[in-house]
């Protein structure tokens, strides 16, 4: 009988044992991707003239939906655009600020630019504090007349240093995309 009080004391000690906590690490906080319904880049011609907009806003984040995608006018071509974009979380009231988190969180995030049927060339005109491009001011340089589309995307903790990323290549990037929207039928008159 004393050999099995003493076994039962035991086994009591040992799943105690187990169950207690001596991790006293914290764990790491959790930094979650952020919520973007919109996406607008404005184009400003260097030259003069009117802004061209073009916007994606999904209002219902996740929802059966699909985004409203607009753009206000054609581009001119042979023309340089000063580009800008601005990143919205419409599903809070106030609108969140995503474009601010993004500057905040520069060497986490960049933007690639793809554009079809030789609209123009995108080049980034703003860069982290490793040099690296970030994309949220950029220039567009439109070529004669063509109708393309224009694919925009951000990445969330891209490879930066992975080969061709700091070109705008997309392809070896990795990370997580916290937006992608492709502007049909973009005209260049």
């Amino acid at each position: 009988m004393k050999t099995i009080k003493i076994l039962t004391l035991v086994l009591i000690t040992v799943v105690f044992s187990a169950c207690s906590n001596d991790d006293d690490s914290t764990p790491a906080p959790v930094n979650a991707e952020e919520v973007i319904t919109t996406l607008t880049a404005t184009l400003t011609p260097q030259g003069g003239g009117a802004a061209i907009t073009m916007q994606t806003r999904d209002l219902d984040g996740d929802g059966p939906n699909a985004p409203v995608i607009t753009v206000s006018g054609d581009l001119a071509a042979n023309t340089v655009y000063n580009g800008s974009l601005a990143l919205l979380n419409e599903l809070e009231d106030p609108a969140d600020n995503i474009t601010a988190e993004v500057q905040a969180e520069d060497d986490e995030h960049q933007f690639f630019f793809s554009a079809t049927n030789n609209i123009g060339t995108i080049a980034y005109t703003d860069m982290d504090g490793d040099g690296n491009p970030v994309g949220l001011t950029f220039t567009v340089t439109t070529t004669t007349a063509a109708t393309g589309n224009l694919t925009i995307t951000l990445r969330h903790e891209p490879n930066k240093s992975a080969t061709g990323v700091s070109d705008g290549d997309i392809t070896n990037a990795g990370g997580e995309t916290d937006i992608e929207v492709t502007f049909t039928g973009v005209n260049v008159q």
